[in-house]
Order: C-alpha cells, then sequence, then structure tokens
C-alpha cells in the first residue's frame, strides 16, 4: 500500500468512526468509550495528514506561480523562495506522517516486570546480574520512574541469583522492553589473582504489567505452596511460613515470593508476576514479536545467545542486534547514559516498520 493510500485510509476511519459516534444510541457503553478512544489516537496522525496536504497545495500553487511567465520579476522571485521552503517543510511534515503512522505496540504504556538472572560465569554471573539490576534503577529514577522490588533472590557470596521488580511510569515498557535478552560481561574478578579477563552473562526480562481484564487465571489451575523464607547461606529470614510459591499448572510456570513477612503480600506479588508472564507468553504468540515465548528472553544464560557486551578492560559496550558500539561503559552502567543505546535500538525498530508500510 503507497502512502498516499495509508493517509486515505487513516482519513476515511476517523471520519467514520465521527459519524458513527455522533449518532451512537449508548453514550457510556464500552463500544462509545472505545470508538471515543480510536478517534483519540487517531487525532494527531489525521492532523499531520491535514497539514502535510495543506502544505503540499500551498508548495504547487507557489510552483505554479514561479513558474507563470505573465507574472512579474519581483513576483517570481517571492514565489521561488516561497516554493523551496514549502518544499522542505513538505519533506519534514510527510516524515512525520510516516512515524505517525507506524504501528504502535498496544502495551507501550503500560508498566513493566524487570526480571534479572545470573546465568553462566558463577558468582561473577551473580555480581553482575545484581550490577545490572541497579543500572536499571538508577534509569528509571532518571526517567522519573519508579520500582519495587518484588522478589530478590541472593547469592551466597553476594550478588543476585534472581530479581523481579515492578517499574511504573510513563513509557516505561516503550522503552525497556528492548532490554530484554542476555547481557555479556567480560572484565576480571576481584578474586582473580592471575589477571585474566573472564566471561559471565545474565538474563533480562521485560514484562508488560498485566490486568485481571488482560489474561484469565482460573483457582483451579493453580498450585499453592507456602514455605519458610530462606535468605543466602540457608539462613532464615523468619520463622513462618510466609513464603509463596505458585504453580500453574497449565503450563508450568511456577513464580515464589518470600521477600515479604506478610504471607498475603508475597501471594499477591508472586500473583502479579505470575500474570505477567502468561500474558507475554500470549503477546509473543500473537505478534510473533520474537521466535519463541518469553524463553527467547531468559533463556539459559549461555553467552552464545547475547545481546549485548559490556567490555570492562576497554570500556566498551556492543549491542549486537544493530551493531552499535560505544567506548562509555561506565556512563552506561551507571544507567545515566542507558538512552544512549536504548534509543538507536527504537530508531531501527521504526525504521522497519516504516519500511513494511511502503
Amino acid at each position: 500500500m503507497s502512502l498516499e493510500e495509508n493517509l486515505d485510509r487513516v482519513v476515511a476511519r476517523y471520519e467514520e468512526l465521527q459519524a458513527l459516534v455522533s449518532s451512537h444510541d449508548s453514550p457510556g457503553s464500552n463500544d462509545y468509550t472505545e470508538k471515543l478512544k480510536e478517534i483519540s489516537d487517531l487525532q494527531p496522525i489525521v492532523d499531520s495528514i491535514q497539514a502535510l496536504r495543506a502544505a503540499r497545495q500551498e508548495r504547487d500553487e507557489a510552483k505554479a506561480m514561479m513558474d507563470d511567465p505573465d507574472s512579474d520579476a519581483e513576483m517570481r522571485e517571492l514565489a521561488e523562495e516561497e516554493y523551496y521552503r514549502l518544499r522542505d517543510r513538505c519533506e519534514e511534515l510527510e516524515h512525520d506522517v510516516q512515524m505517525r503512522l507506524v504501528p504502535r505496540d498496544k502495551d507501550d504504556d503500560k508498566n513493566a516486570i524487570l526480571e534479572v538472572r545470573a546465568g553462566t560465569g558463577g558468582q561473577e554471573a551473580a555480581l553482575f546480574a545484581a550490577e545490572l539490576f541497579r543500572m536499571y534503577q538508577r534509569y528509571a529514577s532518571e526517567q522519573g520512574w519508579t520500582v519495587e522490588v518484588l522478589s530478590w533472590q541472593e547469592a551466597d557470596q553476594g550478588g543476585a541469583k534472581e530479581v523481579s521488580a515492578l517499574v511504573k511510569g510513563r513509557g516505561v515498557f516503550a522503552k525497556l522492553k528492548y532490554e530484554s535478552g542476555v547481557h555479556r560481561v567480560q572484565r576480571v574478578p576481584q578474586t582473580e589473582s592471575q589477571g585474566r579477563i573472564h566471561t559471565s552473562a545474565a538474563t533480562v526480562a521485560v514484562l508488560p504489567e498485566a490486568e485481571d481484564v488482560d489474561v484469565e487465571i482460573e483457582d483451579k489451575d493453580l498450585r499453592i505452596d507456602t514455605f519458610r523464607s530462606q535468605g543466602a547461606g540457608g539462613q532464615h529470614v523468619n520463622t513462618t511460613d510466609s513464603a509463596v510459591r505458585i504453580t500453574h499448572i497449565p503450563t508450568g510456570v511456577v513464580v515464589s515470593c518470600q521477600d515479604n513477612k506478610s504471607q498475603h503480600k508475597n501471594r499477591a506479588r508472586a500473583m502479579q508476576v505470575l500474570r505477567a508472564r502468561l500474558y507475554d507468553a500470549e503477546r509473543q504468540k500473537l505478534e510473533q514479536a520474537r521466535a519463541d515465548d518469553r524463553k527467547s528472553q531468559i533463556g539459559s544464560g549461555d553467552r552464545s545467545e547475547r545481546i549485548r557486551t559490556y567490555n570492562f578492560p576497554q570500556g566498551r559496550v556492543t549491542d549486537h542486534r544493530i551493531g552499535l558500539t560505544l567506548y562509555q561503559l561506565e556512563k552506561v552502567i551507571s544507567g545515566e547514559g542507558l538512552d544512549q543505546v536504548i534509543d538507536p535500538l527504537i530508531s531501527e525498530d521504526q525504521a522497519a516498520k516504516l519500511a513494511e508500510l511502503q
């Protein structure tokens, strides 16, 4: 479908919705509300289309005057200046319209469940997983988001075996979704006496937070176990069975939470994570955004699955999906410079989607 055909399609749908809303016999119904929302979503695109078409008309009028032999020299000169100005303006507006036509991920406005898990590399992988999580915490702070830790499984000698958190704010999933995958670190561990560089991995999964209406979970499909919370080294966090493990029987998905002393709160948090995992698995199937379900995000922690490498001796960060290399590792790992990686990923994704429209 050509650009003009796409523009006509959008405008036609917008006008159709306006007619349906104006003649709707049940204002306040779900159908009415959904149509109003679609009109609101289309309004910026329609405004841009109207601006583009108005600028094109003015450009063509200026061109006609510029080429009119009956116009005096001064008028043709003014028309020429106006034509070139409008030509550039039309190019800008056309690009804006094209970007607005790129299909938008319906989950982009959702909060996100962030999971970071130590992969290959033993203790160094656990330390790196904790470091990655702190990177996301600081990045979230820079963005004005909030981070609520849902569970933290500490490794025996420090670091984290696995961390999950709820990240809340505007556009959280739209940005963090590009972080899903295996992250590899290359550096000399503090315990390395020979100065040799070791390679370890941690895996990141970013799941859109799911509401009750997004995924249906029946009580009969759940097995809920309680157990005594334990910390690193086997030390008991408390002496009551406050930890909760929920198994979704149809899929085999298991979620545990033990961070809170309240069994009720641990159960609520575990259900929140379970809901997000089930929703994300269905999302992957429907949108075919990845080759597999969320296992393609968490993976096995194997180094061959890497999406990004953090090389400390060289101060280098490389994102292998788009071939981006930055020699600003400290800035990125601090969270302050993470946008320098995420923004190019967003642009690349938008460009690919835009190419599909043409």
